[in-house]
């Protein structure tokens, strides 16, 4: 896996840089601003690049719209965007273009190397990634025609699980139920959703996109 760091923090850059190298990842570069981003992204062969949310020279979302960028350019290209606090508003504008190989994490998470590799992987594999708190926040702001309201609880806390990336095995074991239940919830969310079988695209991304978006 080759990986493209974008973040300003120089001791973080350096701490994610040899966290990755040492997990077997090639860093093709690791740079300081938006800017410098775009032209090792352009000049260099990149399966994913890991950006900051804010960076130089205003330190508002120069990182996001360099990963929108990057999605512009090669549409799917995966991005994990990295923020110090809960930004519900950069989350749900990653999103609008769509889920699949998006990940947004809270910095904090990057101190677990497993939670983070991991989150990483699943983003590169056309998987979403997101931060258990950004889910929270947006799940706060939803209104009361929102298809999601139809879910009870324990689809909600399914789909959530869903939105971080796990896959049903982790699901059943993180809720202490059986794969089959973990199947039958999803199931249900699908048809609530109106998610129908002949649906194009991933149903379990059009699933997170629908409970995601603001």
């Amino acid at each position: 896996m080759r990986v493209l760091i974008a973040e300003d923090d120089a001791l973080l850059r350096a701490g994610l840089t040899m966290l990755m190298t040492g997990e077997g990842i090639e860093v093709v570069a690791a740079v300081d601003n938006a800017d410098d981003a775009l032209d090792a992204f352009t000049k260099n062969e990149v399966d994913a690049a890991v950006l900051d949310v804010r960076m130089p020279p205003t330190f508002s979302n120069e990182g996001l719209k360099a990963a929108l960028d990057m999605r512009q350019q090669r549409p799917g290209f995966p991005v994990l965007v990295l923020s110090a606090y809960v930004e519900d508003a950069y989350a749900s504008r990653l999103l609008s273009d769509g889920a699949s190989g998006v990940g947004y994490l809270l910095k904090e998470r990057v101190g677990d190397v497993g939670e983070f590799v991991a989150a990483l992987q699943r983003v590169v594999d056309g998987g979403t990634a997101m931060d258990p708190e950004v889910i929270a926040q947006l799940v706060s702001r939803r209104h009361a025609d929102d298809p999601v309201q139809r879910l009870t609880p324990r689809e909600r806390e399914v789909l959530g699980l869903v939105a971080q990336g796990m896959g049903n095995v982790a699901i059943a074991e993180q809720l202490v139920i059986t794969e089959a239940a973990v199947g039958k919830h999803i199931g249900n969310i699908f048809s609530k959703l109106d998610l129908a079988p002949d649906d194009t695209g991933h149903r379990r991304v059009l699933a997170t996109l629908a409970y995601l978006r603001s």
